[in-house]
């Protein structure tokens, strides 16, 4: 379906408002009524550009997630191709488009509470895991199971934007030096030993 300029605009405007509206109300504020209100709309006029409320909501969510992924994916591509680098682009990327779209944190959160699952998680966990799998490759990072070791880097990654979210005080850019620092000690490999490269 193609749509207008002038429809794309107002999708985006009504987008833009659930955003803000999840991210001071939750999902369980955010009524068609609310929505309509927050960007000062009709329901009606609302309705006219989705379907449903679920449809917003799903829409709103796509493109927090989206976001996400082309600022981070893009990152990550132009540190390419040694893996270091890329993962380290991928925490750095993460945080700092967070931090310039705190909005978007308590919508994944939410959207996360609502469905039982980070909606985010299985990429993420797969995209770390095939660059640390890379990396023990190139003999870069250590042996270990690579999704094992994902699920522990973005935990941590986690922790820390978590942190800063509930204390805006906390100091981000430091906390994401010590994580980028401990990040690199977990996968260092093991000069002394066998070589780090994953059994295939």
């Amino acid at each position: 379906m193609t749509r207008t300029f002038v429809e794309q605009a107002r999708r985006r405007q009504i987008v833009e408002g659930t955003i803000a509206l999840l991210a001071d109300e939750g999902f369980a504020g955010a009524s068609l009524s609310a929505i309509a209100k927050r960007v000062g709309l009709s329901k009606a006029a609302v309705l006219y550009h989705f379907a449903t409320k679920d449809e917003v909501l799903a829409e709103t969510v796509a493109h927090v997630l989206g976001a996400l992924v082309e600022e981070v994916g893009g990152a990550v591509d132009a540190a390419g191709p040694e893996p270091r680098a890329m993962l380290l682009a991928y925490l750095r990327g993460f945080r700092a488009h967070l931090r310039a779209n705190r909005s978007h944190v308590r919508v994944l959160i939410e959207a996360g509470a609502a469905s039982g699952a980070d909606p985010a998680s299985p990429s993420r966990g797969q995209n770390v895991a095939v660059m640390i799998r890379a990396g023990q490759d190139v003999g870069d990072f250590r042996a270990g199971d690579p999704r094992t070791l994902a699920v522990i880097v973005n935990g941590a990654l986690d922790a820390v934007v978590g942190e800063w979210l509930a204390d805006p005080d906390y100091d981000l850019d430091a906390a994401g030096t010590e994580l980028d620092a401990a990040v690199s000690r977990l996968l260092a490999p093991d000069l002394s030993g066998p070589s780090g490269k994953h059994p295939a």
